[in-house]
């Protein structure tokens, strides 16, 4: 019988990971790898029953790796603290991994609330992200951000969506924007991308175009028109922060 280790990584999540735990207490194993946390997440992880790692942050790719690394379990779901997964999710990934199908991994589409509303357009759903692999076939690359998974063998895709709390209010918005912006800006710099006035300009134009009009975000009403003008917004920061670490690569 497949045992499946979810693997979770933290950074003063306690207002997210009891949640995001009790939707996966039906795991053989539950591991979580946390980095430098001020509050309570490693108390209620542990109270939860989680196996729990402290680790110096070093990027999402590192973190996940080093808690696909210790798992015991056949199967991997990597979920982030603030996602949850349904029950009937969680009833597809264990007859997924009963089956005896050979596929190595699958892709689980993603749907994210955004300010108190499910985003069903504007390129935020179907999110397919490939968080249920084999440990034997699969792991996460160094990313610094954006991390994939390197998995060897097929993928196939299930059904049911991994609920994504990520933004409940404007201010987390752009509290995680100012985060993700710097890594993003650091990991561009680091594999050689430099900043150009015109990818200044038009970058962010052709990402609120990609989320509004081509994504159809229009249909998620003013959610929609906001997640395209943030994700823009989003992009012009990486790219003077691009340029700020070319003037001085420390910071």
């Amino acid at each position: 019988m497949s045992t499946v280790s979810a693997v979770i990584i933290t950074r003063n999540e306690e207002a997210n990971i009891r949640r995001c735990l009790d939707s996966v207490a039906w795991a053989d194993e539950i591991i979580v790898v946390d980095s430098d946390s001020t509050d309570n997440t490693r108390q209620i992880a542990a109270e939860a029953g989680a196996i729990v790692f402290e680790v110096e942050w070093r990027g999402f790719g590192q973190a996940k790796g080093y808690g696909v690394d210790r798992a015991a379990c056949d199967w991997i779901l990597s979920i982030d603290a603030d996602e949850v997964v349904g029950e009937r999710l969680a009833d597809e990934i264990k007859a997924a991994v009963a089956s005896g199908s050979g596929v190595a991994g699958y892709e689980i589409p993603r749907r994210t609330n955004f300010l108190g509303r499910w985003i069903k357009f504007s390129r935020w759903y179907p999110d397919y992200v490939l968080r249920l692999f084999r440990r034997d076939s699969g792991n996460f690359d160094s990313s610094l951000v954006h991390e994939k998974v390197i998995l060897r063998g097929e993928t196939a895709k299930l059904k049911n969506p991994l609920l994504h709390y990520s933004y409940p209010d404007i201010d987390t918005y752009f509290k995680k924007l100012e985060k993700y912006s710097s890594l993003a800006a650091q990991k561009m710099y680091d594999s050689g991308r430099r900043f150009t006035f015109t990818a200044l300009i038009f970058k962010p134009i052709a990402a609120f175009l990609r989320h509004y009009v081509t994504g159809l975000g229009f249909l998620d009403g003013l959610e929609g028109f906001l997640i395209a003008m943030l994700s823009a917004f989003g992009v012009f920061t990486r790219y003077v922060k691009l340029r700020s670490l070319e003037k001085d690569p420390t910071g």
